[in-house]
C-alpha cells in the first residue's frame, strides 16, 4: 500500500502519518516528488485501516498495491533513481560505459586495456577477479590478485572498478577493492549473498539470470533494496533460449519494460548477450535506442589469446569505433554517451 499525501502536506504531516503506519508494525519508505510525497507501507497491511489513515491530515488518498515487488517498482518511487559513483552519473541522462575485459589476466594486459578504454570514452573498468566458470577446469580468476591489480588500474587511469562477487564471505574483500559489486547471473537468486551486497551498502549491479523472468529479478533486487540500499543496477544480459546462433538470447524487450515498472537504472551487456563480437555493436546500439541507461562490455587487446570470452570481446580500436557511433543514437532519444 501506499500513501498519497496532498501538495500542501507538511513535514509535521508526513512524520503523523508514518508514526501511525509504524504503530501498525509496518515499515515506511518515503518518496518526495516534485507535487506530492509517497508514503510506502512495507508489511503486514491488513491491520491497517486505510479509511483511518485517508482521514488524517495531510493525506491525499491510499493506494493498494499488487505488485510483490514493493521497493523496486514505480508505485512506491515514481522518479526514476540517480546516483553517483566516483563523480559519474548512473541513471541520468549520460549514459554509463563500463568497459574491460572478461577476467583480470596479468597485470599488463589490465593496465593496457584500462588506458584504452578510458581514452574512448568509458566511466567505468570492468574485470573479473572471481570468475564463476561451467567448467571446473576453466580459468577461475586470479582472486585477491587480480583485485589489487584493478585497484592499481584504478589508481592508474581514475576509472572506478566493477568486478563480481561470488559469495557472502567475499562481500567485505571485494568491497575493500571494487567501486560497484556486481551480482552475476548465476547468483542472481543467492538470497544470502543478496543480503550481503545490500548490507554493504555498496553500489550493486544485479544481473538478470538465465533462465529467470522479469518479475524474479526485480525480486532479487527487492533483497538488496529491503536493507537500505538504493544504489543499485538491473543488468539484462540475455536469457536461455533454444537458439544456438547466439550464446544467448538478449531480450531487448526487457529494456523498455523494466523502465516502465521499475525506477532503478538498467544496463545491457551485448557481449554476454550475444557471444560475437560481430553482434556487439549492433546490439548496443539497439539497446541504447531502446532505453538502456549504459551498457557494460567486454573488451581485450588481443581477444585470441583471452583466457575466457575472447570470441566476444572487442578489440580497443572496435571499442572506440563503437562509441562514436552511439552518440547519434543517444541524441536521438535525448541522452548523451560523453560528457
Amino acid at each position: 500500500m501506499i500513501v498519497i499525501m496532498k501538495p500542501s502536506a507538511t513535514t509535521a504531516n508526513i512524520a503523523s502519518v508514518s508514526a501511525r503506519i509504524e504503530h501498525f508494525g509496518c515499515r515506511v519508505h518515503l518518496s518526495e516528488g516534485e507535487e506530492h510525497t509517497i508514503i510506502g507501507v512495507i508489511g503486514d497491511v491488513r491491520a491497517i485501516d486505510r479509511e483511518q489513515l485517508e482521514r488524517m491530515e495531510g493525506v491525499e488518498r491510499t493506494v493498494r498495491i499488487q505488485k510483490p515487488f514493493k521497493l523496486a517498482g514505480r508505485d512506491f518511487h515514481p522518479q526514476d533513481t540517480v546516483f553517483t559513483i566516483n563523480g559519474k552519473s548512473v541513471g541520468g541522462k549520460q549514459l554509463i560505459i563500463m568497459a574491460g575485459p572478461c577476467a583480470v589476466e596479468g597485470r599488463e594486459s589490465l593496465l593496457e586495456t584500462a588506458e584504452a578504454v578510458k581514452e574512448s570514452g568509458a566511466h567505468v573498468l570492468r574485470g573479473g577477479a572471481f570468475k564463476p566458470r561451467t567448467s571446473p577446469y576453466s580459468f577461475q580468476g586470479l582472486g585477491e590478485e587480480g583485485l589489487r591489480i584493478l585497484a592499481e588500474a584504478r589508481a592508474q587511469t581514475g576509472l572506478p572498478v566493477i568486478t563480481e562477487v561470488m559469495a557472502p564471505e567475499q562481500v567485505p574483500l571485494v568491497a575493500s577493492y571494487a567501486d560497484i559489486l556486481q551480482i552475476g547471473a548465476r547468483n542472481m537468486q543467492n538470497y544470502a549473498l543478496l543480503h550481503a551486497v545490500g548490507e554493504s551498502h555498496h553500489p550493486v549491479m544485479l544481473k538478470r539470470g538465465m533462465m529467470s523472468t522479469i518479475e524474479e529479478l526485480l525480486m532479487s533486487a527487492e533483497y538488496i533494496l529491503s536493507h537500505g540500499n538504493e544504489r543499485v543496477m538491473l543488468c539484462e544480459r540475455g536469457i536461455r533460449t533454444f537458439e544456438t546462433y547466439t550464446r544467448n538470447t538478449l531480450d531487448i524487450n526487457a529494456v523498455p519494460l523494466l523502465k516502465q515498472l521499475t525506477h532503478l537504472p538498467v544496463i545491457v551487456d551485448p557481449s554476454h548477450g550475444t557471444g560475437k563480437w560481430e553482434l556487439v555493436a549492433p546490439v548496443s546500439r539497439a539497446a541504447i535506442a531502446a532505453g538502456a541507461d549504459g551498457l557494460i562490455i567486454e573488451v581485450h587487446p588481443r581477444p585470441d589469446e583471452a583466457m575466457s570470452d575472447g570470441g566476444q570481446s572487442l578489440k580497443p580500436k572496435r571499442f572506440t569505433e563503437l562509441i562514436v557511433s552511439l552518440q547519434p543514437i543517444a541524441e536521438a532519444v535525448g541522452r548523451t554517451v560523453c560528457e
